[in-house]
């Protein structure tokens, strides 16, 4: 499994989209694709790449959905 910068809980997400707003990189967006065992769509990692782990996304999700990890050493090296 490659390296993310964020894990999501999908299952526990409402959708409330205030981790989309408080994202400062704009890379996390509701899949509309999909819906949840909530009944929800479910919040994505659309660019992981671009993710600083900042964890704003974590600090204004009211259900604690996010793990945020950072960049292992040899990423941060480059």
């Amino acid at each position: 499994m490659p390296w993310a910068p964020i894990v999501i809980a999908e299952d526990h997400c409402k959708g409330c989209e205030l981790c989309v707003t408080a994202c400062p990189k704009h890379v996390l967006a509701l899949d509309r694709s999909r819906i949840n065992v909530l009944g929800y769509h479910p919040v994505e990692l659309t660019d992981a790449a671009a993710c600083t782990s900042c964890a704003f996304c974590a600090r204004v999700c009211p259900d604690a959905v996010f793990t945020v990890w950072a960049a292992p050493r040899e990423e941060l090296q480059r």
